[in-house]
């Protein structure tokens, strides 16, 4: 709030009101979105599910956040779970500036392009079984800034990428390693659009008890 710009200038009440705006919404909604998708994807599997608790369980009591993030399987699950269920649907929009060919598409300028996250994510060619949730495939490959990217793609992806991820990792393992976790029911959790996010569309309902 207190910041200048080149000429000295505060930022208006509008603009703080719209960086604040974002901040909740690109920073905390979505990663709370996709923390919310991997619990339900990993209570749906329980193999699954038990893997990542051997892993985490092997790390001791009380392992360094660093340590977390590090761990292979966990890093898999957090993007197996933004694979099947990405927190947006659309990367941000990029104007034609000038007539170009695209994969045989004529474009003049003013055309916006986006690119679809989720058909991607679901590409038969890429993600075989793509309805299923595999974090083995992240182990088996590695795929390619425009083959998996829930943070967008290219250069201009979303700057909060590794913090998320940071965050999506410590919450999972923390909550893991302490509580156990069951599905409140078995119905299918159903996708529903809330602003820009792609969220549960009425939560995922769990019983909580701790760990012995």
């Amino acid at each position: 709030m207190s910041a200048r710009d080149e000429q000295g200038e505060q930022m208006s009440d509008q603009q703080l009101h719209d960086e604040l705006i974002t901040l909740l919404l690109a920073g905390h909604e979505t990663t709370a979105t996709a923390i919310s998708w991997a619990f339900y994807w990993l209570h749906k599997q329980p193999e699954t599910l038990e893997k990542l608790r051997h892993e985490l369980d092997n790390l001791g009591h009380s392992p360094e956040p660093m340590e977390i993030s590090k761990l292979p399987y966990l890093n898999a699950v957090c993007n197996e779970a933004l694979r099947i269920s990405p927190g947006v649907l659309l990367t941000s929009p990029r104007e034609v500036r000038e007539p170009v060919q695209l994969m045989g598409y004529q474009l003049q300028p003013g055309t916006r392009v986006y690119g679809c996250i989720y058909l991607t994510h679901y590409r038969e060619d890429l993600y075989p079984n793509p309805n299923q949730f595999r974090p083995e495939r992240f182990l088996e490959k590695q795929y390619s800034l425009y083959e998996f990217f829930p943070f967008g793609g290219g250069a201009r992806r979303c700057i909060g990428e590794a913090l998320a991820m940071f965050e999506m990792k410590l919450v999972l393992a923390t909550v893991l390693k302490n509580y156990q976790l069951v599905l409140a029911d078995h119905q299918t959790v159903i996708p529903k659009r809330r602003g820009v996010v792609i969220a549960p569309a009425n939560g995922v309902k769990m019983h909580l008890h701790r760990r012995r």
